[in-house]
């Protein structure tokens, strides 16, 4: 695993600032979300923009789904929940905006949605509306979301130092 390099990164129509990226593996990037459902809510993603899944190749699915497991992990232990939800959107009918492929994680909590299956109404109520939060607000700042990640490389930095 390796901090971000000073590249920027493509994410579909998006560009990601080295400054959003907490980890670099060989082959994939995990980042902060420009606007989280819930606290903690992380996205991965492959290096190589890549718009479904199954035009992946087997080395991309591995390394991407070894970074989905090691964040996960710890991104649960940090926002102190003993459960996370992983979702991917694969294709339009399945709620896809960003033609990238990424997982998303989502640290949950008791009660965080009133139903446990809302996460997915509220993951896709997301994704229609990169643009506005819920409360009519824009995106987060870059300086949020450099803050956050820089958090993130630090705790990845100090339990996991060898490469992915």
């Amino acid at each position: 695993m390796a901090a971000a390099s000073s590249t920027c990164y493509s994410f579909g129509r998006f560009v990601l600032k080295t400054s959003q990226v907490f980890i670099r593996s060989k082959l994939s990037i995990a980042f902060v979300n420009k606007k989280p459902v819930l606290p903690g809510h992380v996205l991965v993603s492959p290096i190589r923009v890549v718009q479904r899944f199954k035009d992946m190749t087997v080395d991309e699915v591995s390394d991407l789904f070894k970074v989905v497991q090691l964040v996960s992990t710890e991104i649960q232990t940090y926002h102190r929940s003993s459960s996370f939800t992983m979702a991917m959107q694969d294709g339009e009918e399945a709620g896809q905006t960003v033609q990238h492929v990424h997982v998303h994680i989502l640290p949950r909590k008791a009660g965080d949605f009133e139903r446990n299956d809302d996460v997915y109404s509220e993951i896709e109520r997301h994704n229609n509306k990169l643009h506005v939060d819920k409360e009519g607000g824009k995106w987060r700042s870059d300086e949020d979301m450099a803050e956050e990640a820089f958090a993130l490389r630090n705790l990845f930095d100090k339990i996991h130092t060898q490469n992915i």
